[in-house]
């Protein structure tokens, strides 16, 4: 497992004191030999930071989060938000309420999830996936997912819904995945680890939160 505390050493300020009235030899060689060595350490970090491997050594805002819970939307009229019940990681994104994804720190933030849909129904469907900051829908978020039919009685249609999105958020601010079906027999559901092969359990919905940039 990688060193998530890995860092850099940063190098003391050194302590160079008051220079005497009188040039005096082991002051200036002392201050000097001090500085060489601070100097030294500095362009030692900078050079790790900015190297081919420095991007090892920043610490970034971050989280991601996931659900391991069956969704459903009660009528096709209310939008839903999409719910989390598991924090993966979470490095100045918290998740709030089950739904609100909460930032820090002020600045250009990539939103990525994924949902897996499934369409019970004999009819082909739709949802729209958006977003919301702080209750408030994002113009032009909005994307519409299409469904088949199901395949058959008890074997329903799977499909996941994915992309990222960037978002100019204040600190404090949270943002919200938001969901509404053409029919209610459109879920996102999740599924229990499997066997023969063994493979991993399908979570209903997954999303990170990375900084991009500050608001310039």
């Amino acid at each position: 497992m990688a060193n998530v505390k890995q860092q850099l050493e940063v190098p003391s300020i050194p302590s160079l004191g008051f220079a005497p009235e009188a040039y005096e030899k082991r002051y200036f060689a002392g201050n000097n030999g001090a500085l060489n060595g601070y100097f030294r350490k500095l362009i030692s970090v900078l050079g790790a930071l900015f190297g081919p491997r420095g991007g090892k050594f920043m610490n970034n805002p971050h989280g991601a989060f996931q659900d391991s819970t069956d969704q459903v939307a009660a009528n096709t009229t209310t939008a839903y938000a999409v719910t989390f019940n598991t924090t993966d990681f979470s490095n100045g994104v918290t998740m709030a309420s089950g739904s609100r994804i909460t930032v820090a720190d002020a600045g250009i933030w990539n939103l990525q999830f994924s949902i897996q849909f499934t369409n019970t129904t004999n009819a082909s469907q739709d949802v729209d996936v958006w977003f919301r900051v702080n209750g408030t829908n994002i113009d032009n978020s909005n994307s519409r997912f299409g469904f088949a039919p199901r395949k058959g009685v008890g074997d329903p249609y799977h499909t996941i819904a994915a992309l990222n999105y960037f978002v100019s958020l204040n600190a404090t601010d949270y943002v919200e995945i938001m969901w509404r079906p053409t029919d209610v027999g459109v879920t996102i559901e999740q599924y229990a680890a499997g066997t023969t092969p063994t493979r991993p359990a399908v979570p209903s919905a997954i999303v990170t939160m990375s900084f991009v940039s500050n608001i310039t």
